[in-house]
């Protein structure tokens, strides 16, 4: 079912609705890499909560725990492929700068316009959107054409291994295949892309893969004195420099080609009219490259052509007159398709070229996701962010980032990162740094775009196909 004579959402939520969002961000379920440091008990308040704010949902959905993360079914009157796999997660990122913040992170307070605490954007406001529009649905006597599955990772912001893997391998074992897949990354935002003046809703249909390389070296220690032509911390600095300064090549892909299509119409002439021509064919080979050069003016956009190559760690020596024996480096790739980790490993190897120059993968890695076209399930989550937020216009695009859903990969026809949450840029520096918060009117925003495609697939059997 498409929408139609849907309003805007204009007004927030109220102070019940906020106090259940604030709950849950006084939980504190923060994830590590820290073995043994799962927030156990704050996983086992958040579940109490959970249960207890929204009664429906825990007596007419089933539910199945994977440790503390939860996969509800909701079952629908029809036999046949699912309708969809909505996916948020409960975990949230720690907190380094306590003395930064507004109001304390896990305080979850409430004003008139915002609710604040760590996990308000990332991504706490999803699980409980969803929920809210689920109890409202049942009290509505809605019931699902097709089954609808709910998959709420507690592990998310380290890699999902032991919850979104369980959850997602325990669908295909049961064979289970939906239309929609439908995770967090894509938003509403504003001032954001150049010389377009309305808000743009991105709705990612794929992801990035992911990567850390390490490079390390070795060499013989000694007082700083008597240095040798290169000290271990030289050759490393030299190998960093070189996979920074030599990224992997600018490549305009089809997704982003779509992206730049569908954003056309709201750009200002002569932007306009110049990116019409970089469409046609007998152009498209010059201007094409021109153009994904051209994205790569700011990170933002330079994500979206190229795999990116981001130096975060490097180590090496003990002491100022100590000539360090070792020292290695971290780098992180976010890896576009068509690119490879293998890719990846073997552009490190021809950039660096000194053998003395350890090269491996280290920790979580993927590989870039299958990326979906856009087609009627597409076009479905489109109209109904265009229809919460006046004059925005729909496009698609690729989730930089890692998300759950990339342990889904193959149980939806189209996968779609998207919540219809309206942002800027300094909205967007507050997701995993100081002051997170959502306001009232966005997490109205999130839950009625939930309301409005539960109704749609309520309401049609084959409302996506």
């Amino acid at each position: 079912m498409r929408p139609t004579n849907l309003s805007p959402v204009t007004d927030g939520v109220d102070d019940d609705v906020a106090e259940r969002l604030a709950r849950a961000l006084r939980c504190v379920t923060v994830s590590t890499e820290e073995p043994g440091t799962t927030a156990d008990a704050a996983f086992v308040e958040l579940a109490e909560h959970l249960t207890t704010a929204f009664p429906l949902v825990h007596a007419k959905l089933a539910l199945l725990p994977f440790g503390h993360s939860r996969l509800y079914r909701w079952d629908g009157v029809d036999d046949g492929q699912a309708a969809a796999i909505l996916l948020a997660h409960q975990d949230v990122v720690p907190v380094d700068d306590l003395a930064g913040w507004t109001h304390p992170p896990f305080a979850g307070v409430v004003d008139d316009e915002f609710i604040w605490g760590r996990g308000a954007i990332d991504d706490k406001s999803r699980v409980l959107a969803l929920l809210e529009a689920i109890e409202w649905a049942l009290a509505e006597g809605l019931t699902p054409r097709r089954t609808i599955y709910l998959a709420f990772g507690h592990d998310e912001e380290v890699f999902g291994d032991d919850g979104a893997v369980r959850m997602a391998n325990y669908l295909r074992d049961e064979g289970v295949h939906a239309d929609l897949l439908l995770d967090e990354g894509g938003a509403i935002t504003t001032g954001l892309v150049d010389g377009v003046d309305r808000p743009v809703a991105t709705i990612m249909l794929g992801e990035k893969g992911y990567a850390t390389v390490r490079l390390s070296t070795t060499a013989t220690g000694g007082h700083s004195s008597m240095p040798g032509r290169e000290t271990a911390v030289g050759r490393l600095a030299r190998a960093v420099a070189a996979v920074q300064d030599h990224p992997m090549p600018v490549r305009m892909t089809p997704i982003v080609g779509e992206m730049l299509s569908r954003v056309r119409g709201a750009l200002a002439q002569p932007r306009r009219t110049l990116l019409a021509l970089t469409e046609l064919p007998r152009l498209a080979t010059l201007t094409g490259p021109l153009l994904a050069r051209l994205l790569t003016a700011s990170p933002s956009t330079e994500a979206l052509v190229r795999t990116t190559t981001a130096p975060t760690v490097i180590r090496g020596g003990v002491k100022a007159n100590v000539l360090p024996q070792q020292a290695e480096a971290l780098v992180n790739f976010r890896i576009l398709p068509g690119d490879s980790i293998a890719d990846v490993l073997a552009h490190c190897h021809k950039v660096i070229d000194d053998d003395q120059i350890a090269i491996d993968l280290v920790g979580a890695s993927s590989e870039p996701s299958t990326v979906s076209q856009p087609g009627p399930t597409y076009d479905l989550i489109a109209d109904l962010a265009t229809s919460i937020v006046a004059d925005a216009v729909a496009t698609t695009g690729l989730v930089p980032g890692a998300t759950d859903a990339r342990h889904y990969e193959g149980l939806a026809d189209t996968r779609c990162n998207f919540a219809p949450i309206v942002l800027d840029g300094t909205d967007l520096n507050r997701i995993h740094g100081t002051d997170e918060r959502i306001s009232r009117l966005n997490y109205a925003r999130l839950i009625e775009f939930n309301r409005r495609l539960l109704a749609a697939l309520a309401t049609t059997q084959t409302g996506m196909r």
